[in-house]
């Protein structure tokens, strides 16, 4: 009797493990991902399309912005900046995105809504599943290819302060760094202090070419009295007050002869209505993403933000600072950055991030042939080498024109349908492992309570 009990025993705990196999392997779902290790490089750039014979060109176009400026603000909520509050707490920002150089979006991030696997899908521009929350306390060094990575490999030197999170998973790529934990969430001053205090003398300094800033205090509040706290309005002050620093600062070192200086207001996610995130509501996914530069014209009257996604600031970022986009990025390049650049070089920035999504739709789907973005792309790059023809030809009639805005708009739709079916294949749930998987587990439960052992 003992022997057959030990031996069912057995038998219900090899089930449940099944069940409990097949269920996680529902709920996390295989990554888009051509290669975790490999990453995108220079001399992997397709040639500029070219109808007919001629040489074609593999460079990237130059860099759009010398410097850049990211300012990470954790738990900025979009309606702090885009809201009613926002002329009131953060007045600058509002004026510079409602009437100067600037453009503003919101930016939506996918759940889940915490620091460590947004700060992977800002650099990497893929999007992080629910693993990542059980390894957001360890933030282990981040193997896939990211724009950091990139930049360090290109030359550029990066500084960065506040959240550790960033030096655990970008150990040895900042030429200097001073981390902040963000373990004692009821501090929400000297978290702050930390990063600001190295401000004036960084922005005097021409030794980094990228400065990146996680500001935790606002992030720390919510946690402690939620969104409408009396202290969430001096903070936002706070930090509308250093993005006034850093926009003069940079604006005060600009030269005729470089490209001008970026700087990207942007958060790693939300904050719900009693303080928290994690989850996937509204305002916890909304956040706000203002990118300024003296290389945007100036506007003026209303002003509605549009919403792109989060990791669309990936291959943006990328493209802008003449760096590959990361290999597993599903962003698509934000187009209005690019609009003031000639034609030819648009087409050219449109067409390498409309390869690097077709590349990986093609490493990650075995239908990818019969995805409409694909097709898009193929019939975009078709006709952009028409125009090149007729553009290298000297040719300066209308048709020229109308066949660049024509390629434009293609690859614009291509972008876009690629990078929702990409996105799609990263969120999909295998809803027929979980439900077997359950079932297996259940039915264990329930042969047990019936077994008379």
């Amino acid at each position: 009797m003992r022997l057959k009990a030990s031996v069912f025993a057995l038998f219900c705990l090899i089930i449940e493990l099944l069940g409990i196999a097949l269920y996680l392997r529902g709920f996390f779902p295989v990554p888009v991902k051509s290669s975790l290790s490999s990453k995108s490089k220079l001399s992997d750039q397709p040639a500029e399309p070219l109808a007919g014979s001629g040489p074609n060109s593999t460079q990237l176009p130059p860099p759009l912005f010398k410097r850049v400026v990211i300012m990470l603000i954790d738990a900025l909520r979009e309606d702090f900046v885009f809201g009613p509050n926002g002329k009131r707490f953060m007045p600058f920002t509002r004026q510079i995105v409602e009437e100067g150089s600037s453009h503003g979006f919101i930016a939506k991030a996918r759940a889940p809504t915490v620091t460590m696997p947004r700060i992977k899908a800002l650099t990497t521009g893929s999007i992080p599943g629910f693993i990542d929350v059980v390894m957001n306390l360890n933030s282990p060094a981040l193997l896939e290819d990211n724009l950091i990575r990139q930049a360090k490999d290109a030359g550029k030197r990066i500084v960065f302060y506040g959240d550790d999170t960033w030096v655990r998973l970008f150990p040895r790529h900042f030429t200097e760094h001073d981390g902040t934990t963000s373990f004692f969430v009821s501090d929400y001053t000297e978290v702050d202090n930390n990063v600001t205090r190295h401000l004036d003398s960084t922005l005097k300094r021409a030794d980094w070419d990228v400065l990146i800033l996680h500001y935790l205090g606002l992030d720390h509040i919510g946690h402690i009295s939620g969104p409408h706290s009396a202290l969430i309005g001096p903070k936002l002050l706070e930090m509308d007050d250093i993005i006034k620093k850093i926009h003069t600062s940079l604006t005060a070192r600009e030269s005729e002869d470089a490209p001008p200086d970026l700087l990207v207001l942007c958060s790693d996610h939300g904050m719900s209505e009693t303080g928290s995130h994690g989850g996937s509501s509204e305002p916890e996914v909304s956040t706000p993403l203002v990118l300024i530069s003296l290389a945007f014209p100036r506007k003026g009257g209303a002003f509605q933000p549009s919403t792109v996604e989060q990791v669309d600031l990936a291959p943006t970022l990328a493209l802008a600072l003449a760096l590959p986009i990361p290999r597993n990025s599903v962003g698509r390049l934000l187009p209005a950055v690019v609009e003031q650049a000639p034609l030819r070089e648009q087409l050219r920035l449109l067409h390498l991030n409309g390869h690097q999504l077709s590349s990986l739709l093609r490493d990650s789907n075995p239908t990818y042939q019969r995805q409409d973005g694909y097709e898009l792309f193929r019939v975009a790059e078709k006709a952009h080498g028409n125009w090149m023809k007729l553009y290298l030809e000297g040719n300066t009639s209308e048709v020229l024109g109308n066949l660049g805005r024509k390629v434009l708009k293609q690859y614009l739709e291509a972008l876009q349908s690629m990078s929702l079916a990409l996105s799609k294949q990263l969120g999909r749930y295998d809803m027929y492992s979980m439900i077997v998987g359950m079932g297996l587990i259940l039915e264990v439960q329930c042969t047990r309570a019936r077994t008379p052992f």
